[in-house]
Formats: structure tokens, C-alpha cells, sequence
């Protein structure tokens, strides 16, 4: 049990710090299991009392929290999560801390998704790493919620003084630094309206947070100038989909297991055993990472989205990439996972990865070779000869794939791996019985 009442100097600092910036209010965040925040708020002079008592709340009313019977629930702010930042809506200034979610005994919830992440980051410190990440997280402006108007007719990595996007991208960029976000750079993708912010690596559970902040920051400073923004996998038929392409690393204190200077690549065997493990459990946790109908539209041949369970350098075609931005250096050595969209749980996205790299070292599993050829081009004959199978074509192909991995229930707990499945069902059958426009147009005027 972890005694959420002893961080007496965070809490001092944290406190000090909110009453010297003058706000009035303070938002506590967490999510619910598919990722939507959640916010309690406070008075500043009811601060100190939550941070030493924690806020109640009906947990039975959050998806995929508790039922009716174990339905009280206690949110403690983390002072260590701290941000002051200006709330756009009213210009007033906001202090935003992440919650640990506890039961009335003082028990983690095995039910947060942040307590999910911790878990695996615990098991990985007990091997002696710690876990590191940097997100590409792709986004659209459009013109509204309703249809998808686009903003802008730019392209990759396109300036255009035609449109607002870049301005528009530009402020947000600023609204990032100012909430202490660090942005390694920013770019037009290849849709039109699509665009990218790139976060500069940071431990998981910190960049979990950071990713919750930025859609928010992201959706927020578009709305302030009139345009949506969406992170919706994918918005247009016959557009780029929207992915979240995963750099990832461990360490041992300052050194990069991922590194081995004497190896091909430079790739430790910790390494390819870790990209084992991704590969080998990829089907499985597409649930978690990819976990809407509509993100396997994004999932299709042709968009440079991951559809073969395999790994390559350069190669953006595989599902698991070795950037060669920096041959060499050990700190840049790192594997990118292409698979997931930015409209998947951080917390549990990033739990998943981590659990199917760590099985991969703890079994040594061998990766096989890396794939020099463009997958999309090759047969179905040349791909089975190289033992290279497919992600999920649909929720519901995805939903069986979870439902047989014991790593996935291991990792998630029984509450959040039952609830996973008991959601994805219902939406997919929403999904199935409904009468599209698409089988209107194709239908109706002949059968």
C-alpha cells in the first residue's frame, strides 16, 4: 500500500507555488479507461485539504471504473504533476494536477489507467530499466465538427501563407511550452489540414500526462480561433489516417540497453528481443493501441500505416521501424511502434508496449529478420515464406486477438481487460447494425 499523505515538501512547493501565481482554481485530472479526462475542481482554499485527504467521487459513474457496490472512490492530486497555465475561455489563470486514484483503504485502483502504466513501469524498474518515450502524434484542422471542411490544401511538410494552419500550429507550439511541454519540432503532414507536433522524449508515465495535456492544448487553441481540431484515426476517405508513432527506449541509469556499439545496427540483443516481443504480441494489444471502428480504416495498404506484423530500418511500410536519424549514438538508439493512433489511452497504450517488450527480453525471444523489401508490394506467398502476418482488419477481428493473450489481461488487470472487451463488443455491434450512406449510394437504386 503506498501512503498518499507523505509528500509533505512536494505538497508544500505545489501549494506555494499555485498561491503565488494567484489562481483561484485548481483542476484535478485523470481518465477513464478510454482515455476521456475527467476533472474535479477546487478552490484554492480547499487545496490543502485534498491533497492531504483526496477528493471523493462516484466512481461507478466513470466508464470502466467501479459498480454500484464499490462505488466510492478517492482522487489524490499529484504535486509532482503540477502545470499553471492561462484557461483560454476566460484568460484566467488555471493550475492543472494529475490524481492517483485510491480505494476508501487506501489501495492504488487496479481500475486507473495510470495506475495501470505504473505497474509496468514498476516491474520494468525491478529489471532495472527505466522506460522512455516520444510520441508523433497527427492531427486535422477542419472547419468545423459537423463535416470534414478542410483549412487548408498544403502537403507535406509545405509553408503556405494561404491558410491559418500555420499560425494556428505555430500558437499551439507556444501554448505547449508555456504548460512546460517540450516540442522537438512541428510539421505539415501529408493530408490536407493534417498536422504534426512532435514531443521531445520523456519517461512514460510523465509523457503519458504530457500527451493528455497536449490534445487538450491542441483542441483547445483551435477552438479559440474558430477551427476543430481532431485526432479521430480516420476522417476522410481516401486522406492520410492520423497516427501516433511511438519512439521508445530503456535505459539502465545513463546508458541505453537498446545501444551496443559492436552489434549490426547497433542493436543490443536486449534490443531485437524487445522488438520480439512487440511483434509477437502486436495482434493482441491492437485492441488497446487502436482501440475505435474507425481506426482501422486507418489500418489499410497505401497510407504508410502499419499493416504486416514485421521490422525494418527506413522501412515505413513495417509495423516496427529503426530510425537511422543518428547511426551511432547511443542515446538515439531507439524503435518506433507505427501501429497506434493518437485516439487510444496514453496510460494503456503505452502499458501494453512495454509489457510486450519486457515479455520479450524476460523470454529472449529472437527477433526474425528485419524487411528490406516494401511489404505492401509483396505476395501473399513471398510474406507467408517470411513468417510475416497482419494486425487486425477490424474491431472485431482486434477484440478476438485481446481476448486470447494472457499478457493482456496480466497487464491490464481483470477489471480493465474485462471492461475493454465488454465496450469494444457493444460498439462494434452498434457499429455492424447500422445502415451506412455508403451501402445507400451502392444499393438502393438496384436491389
Amino acid at each position: 500500500m503506498q501512503d498518499y499523505t507523505t509528500y509533505d515538501a512536494a505538497k508544500k512547493e505545489a501549494v506555494a507555488a499555485i498561491q503565488d501565481a494567484g489562481v483561484e482554481f485548481i483542476h484535478l485530472w485523470f481518465t477513464d479507461v478510454l482515455g476521456f479526462v475527467k476533472t474535479l475542481v477546487v478552490a484554492i482554499d480547499e487545496l490543502e485539504n485534498a491533497m492531504s485527504e483526496g477528493m471523493g467521487f462516484d466512481g461507478s459513474s466513470i466508464q470502466g471504473f467501479a459498480r454500484l457496490e464499490e462505488s466510492d472512490m478517492i482522487a489524490y492530486p499529484d504535486p509532482s504533476t503540477l502545470m499553471i497555465k492561462k484557461w483560454r475561455q476566460s484568460d484566467e489563470t488555471i493550475a492543472i494536477m494529475y490524481c492517483n486514484i485510491v480505494t476508501p483503504e487506501g489501495t492504488p485502483f487496479a481500475g486507473d489507467p495510470r495506475e495501470v502504466l505504473k505497474r509496468q513501469l514498476r516491474r520494468a524498474a525491478e529489471m532495472g530499466y527505466t522506460f522512455y518515450i516520444g510520441p508523433e502524434l497527427e492531427y486535422y484542422y477542419l472547419k468545423d465538427d459537423v463535416s470534414p471542411k478542410f483549412v487548408d490544401n498544403a502537403s507535406y511538410f509545405d509553408q503556405s501563407v494561404r491558410d491559418i494552419s500555420f499560425d494556428l500550429r505555430s500558437e499551439t507550439v507556444r501554448e505547449l511550452r508555456k504548460a512546460g511541454i517540450q516540442v522537438e519540432y512541428s510539421h505539415h503532414e501529408v493530408g490536407p489540414s493534417q498536422h504534426e507536433i512532435d514531443l521531445r522524449y520523456q519517461e512514460a508515465l510523465k509523457m503519458a500526462d504530457q500527451v493528455i495535456n497536449y490534445k487538450m492544448i491542441v483542441k483547445e487553441t483551435a477552438m479559440a480561433n474558430g477551427v476543430h481540431a481532431t485526432f479521430m484515426p480516420k476522417p476522410v476517405y481516401g486522406e492520410a489516417g492520423s497516427g501516433m508513432h511511438v519512439h521508445q527506449s530503456l535505459f539502465k541509469g545513463s546508458s541505453n540497453v537498446f545501444y551496443d556499439a559492436d552489434a549490426k545496427y547497433n542493436l543490443s540483443d536486449t534490443c531485437r528481443s524487445y522488438i520480439a516481443g512487440l511483434l509477437k504480441h502486436a495482434p493482441a494489444f491492437s485492441l488497446v493501441t487502436n482501440q475505435w471502428v474507425n481506426s482501422y480504416k486507418r489500418l489499410v495498404s497505401g497510407y504508410e500505416a502499419p499493416v504486416y506484423v514485421c521490422w525494418a530500418h527506413r522501412n515505413r511500410s513495417a509495423l516496427v521501424r529503426v530510425p537511422l536519424y543518428k547511426p551511432g549514438k547511443e542515446k538515439a538508439t531507439r524503435i518506433e511502434l507505427r501501429s497506434p493512433d493518437p485516439a487510444c489511452n496514453p496510460y494503456l497504450a503505452f502499458a501494453v508496449m512495454l509489457a510486450a517488450g519486457l515479455d520479450g527480453i524476460e523470454k529472449g525471444l529472437k527477433a526474425p529478420d528485419d524487411v528490406t523489401a516494401d511489404v505492401y508490394e509483396m505476395s501473399v506467398k513471398e510474406r507467408e515464406e517470411l513468417g510475416i502476418g497482419m494486425l487486425p482488419g477490424d474491431l472485431n477481428h482486434a477484440i478476438d486477438r485481446f481476448e486470447e493473450s494472457e499478457l493482456m489481461r496480466e497487464t491490464l488487470g481483470d477489471q480493465v481487460f474485462d471492461y475493454l472487451l465488454r465496450n469494444k463488443r457493444q460498439e462494434w455491434d452498434h457499429y455492424r447494425t447500422r445502415v451506412s450512406q455508403w451501402e445507400i449510394d451502392e444499393y438502393l437504386p438496384t436491389l
